[in-house]
């Protein structure tokens, strides 16, 4: 779900359309900036090392508005997180409040979608109806505690490394230990999504799938 309140104006298009661009250019705008901060973080340090973090994921918001038409709320609150904090960490030399970043992410995203279940709505629904075709109700609810509760696990996980880690040890395993973890989350979910409607194709239900001897567990 990897580092994305959604207005009625930024919600996903409608069930059924998918984007024009592929997930790539999702997944690259997502990530890509974190990865341009290691590799200058690596080869010139961390202050030269969140200036050029700060530079690819304004580009990254560029790029997202110009080619997909809009900008992620994970995006955008990113954006203006690293552009914050990054300039904290270049005027006082000091990592600590870039690496606070994060935490503050996954804390704002999981009271946003605990708030979202607690009236009824699940948030979750707006940002990836296109992603997820044919999901019942419930489906979003479970998917939105799911993703909620992750959120409050990374919010505290991050704290630890904070604490307990360098900023190399911590660097790493953000890039490359959060990455993974969020894929394999988000990926040991589809067995519940396909239980509560999930097309895997178009047209194509979890009874297809049961009756190909394939039953989905969830």
């Amino acid at each position: 779900m990897p580092e994305n309140n959604a207005p009625a104006a930024e919600a996903a298009p409608a069930s059924g359309q998918k984007p024009a661009h592929g997930g790539n250019l999702s997944l690259a705008l997502d990530f890509g900036p974190l990865l341009v901060f290691f590799l200058a973080y690596k080869f010139y340090g961390v202050i030269f090392g969140t200036g050029a973090f700060m530079v690819a994921i304004a580009l990254a918001v560029l790029v997202s508005k110009v080619k997909l038409g809009h900008v992620s709320p994970m995006l955008w609150l990113s954006a203006i997180l690293v552009i914050f904090f990054g300039g904290l960490t270049i005027y006082f030399h000091d990592e600590r409040f870039i690496q606070a970043k994060p935490t503050i992410i996954y804390g704002f995203f999981a009271a946003l979608l605990l708030g979202g279940l607690a009236k009824g709505k699940p948030l979750l629904k707006y940002l990836l109806q296109a992603a997820y075709d044919g999901l019942s109700e419930e489906g979003w609810r479970k998917l939105s505690r799911n993703w909620a509760f992750f959120f409050i696990g990374m919010a505290i996980a991050n704290e630890i490394m904070r604490a307990t880690m360098s900023f190399d040890s911590w660097l790493a395993v953000k890039v490359w230990g959060v990455t993974l973890v969020s894929f394999l989350f988000a990926a040991a979910n589809v067995p519940m999504l396909l239980k509560h409607g999930l097309r895997l194709e178009k047209g194509e239900t979890v009874d297809d799938a049961a009756a190909q001897g394939d039953p989905p567990q969830g």
